[in-house]
């Protein structure tokens, strides 16, 4: 079996993400990160370290989400038809998918208060709203939407649909030059085959949040490599950058400072793991972006006007602070480390007397 670096290499020479993404179908590394039921963390860590090394942000983000979520979601699917259709296509490369969860004018962390809903007739369905900050939201080939099928607010009023997206109806719009993937979709009135309502009736909320953690770890192994890229980078321009008499690594202060960043990044890598509920989640979630932004801080004030060069630092730090808000901002992830303490206080303690 070839080498999974190999396969990534032949396919990170691509143009454009849809080109990228064609590329790890047709290697085969798709499929191998899929291999089993479960998705390989290990070969996750990989991929998107690799594809942190080469690519824009924007593009590893279009492939984390895909890789990290859609395609978990859809294996996890009861039902065949449609789901296990696109599932194929994905792992080859030909099709892709923007999951859509957060509903227009709507706190992401709001789920279960999502007004896009979707009503089926008698032999079809009918889908309205609207879904903002979706990543591959302009350019993919299906929107995994995540509606309301009945208004009482419970967790099993949700299903799943997947709706093509150049049926009649369905809007796109960018949401601005930062993350060139990311737009909003509006639907109005899209006529849906019973086929797109995939998943079982009223599992969808339960369905996502069992692979939650599989979004968790992904975000924390991409901070890893790309806060471990700017120190290195960083660490290289300290040791050439002249202050006259020396470099700027001789001044003991930007030592100091430097090495806090490498304590930090320990402390991130130390927590690529699979979460192994929903607290441990949150703490993770709440962790990474309080990491990323401390040390892409602290990488700009080291390097001064020269971080803000086109690509400089200060960009790849505006960009990374998705790493605190997509998927749940650090505040809110915190309100449940809170109310999770003891929960995890305990598992710590668990932890010390296991034998």
């Amino acid at each position: 079996m070839p080498d999974f670096r190999e396969l990534i290499a032949v396919a990170a020479t691509a143009a454009d993400r849809r080109s990228l993404w064609r590329g790890l179908g047709e290697s085969g590394a798709l499929g191998q990160l899929h291999e089993s039921s479960e998705m390989d963390d290990d070969k996750l860590g990989v991929l998107l370290a690799e594809l942190d090394a080469c690519a824009p942000m924007g593009d590893v983000l279009a492939v984390c989400v895909q890789v990290a979520t859609v395609i978990p979601v859809l294996r996890g699917m009861a039902d065949g038809g449609l789901a296990r259709d696109v599932l194929e296509e994905m792992l080859h490369g030909k099709t892709t998918v923007a999951l859509a969860a957060t509903d227009a004018s709507l706190s992401g962390s709001a789920l279960m208060d999502i007004r896009t809903t979707v009503t089926p007739t008698e032999h079809k369905a009918v889908l309205n709203g609207g879904k903002e900050w979706i990543t591959n939201a302009l350019d993919a080939d299906y929107a995994l939407v995540l509606a309301r099928h009945r208004a009482a607010r419970h967790v099993t009023s949700f299903r799943w649909a997947l709706v093509p997206t150049d049926r009649p109806g369905v809007a796109r719009e960018p949401s601005g030059d930062t993350f060139p993937t990311v737009g909003h979709l509006r639907f109005t009135d899209v006529e849906l085959d019973r086929e797109h309502l995939v998943g079982r009736q009223g599992r969808a909320l339960a369905e996502f949040a069992g692979h939650l953690g599989s979004e968790r770890l992904a975000g924390v192994l991409w901070a890893r490599a790309l806060t471990r890229r700017v120190l290195l980078d960083t660490r290289t321009f300290l040791g050439t950058r002249s202050t006259g008499d020396g470099v700027l690594w001789d001044n003991a202060v930007v030592r100091h400072r430097f090495a806090q960043c490498v304590l930090e990044w320990h402390r991130l890598a130390a927590l690529c793991r699979r979460p192994v509920s929903i607290a441990d989640g949150m703490l993770l979630k709440a962790a990474c972006g309080q990491s990323v932004d401390h040390i892409l801080g602290e990488c700009v004030h080291l390097r001064g006007a020269e971080a803000f060069r086109d690509g400089g630092v200060a960009s790849v730090r505006e960009r990374a602070a998705m790493f605190g808000i997509a998927g749940g901002a650090t505040g809110t992830m915190l309100a449940g480390v809170a109310d999770y303490a003891e929960q995890l206080l305990d598992s710590v303690q668990l932890l010390d007397r296991a034998p």
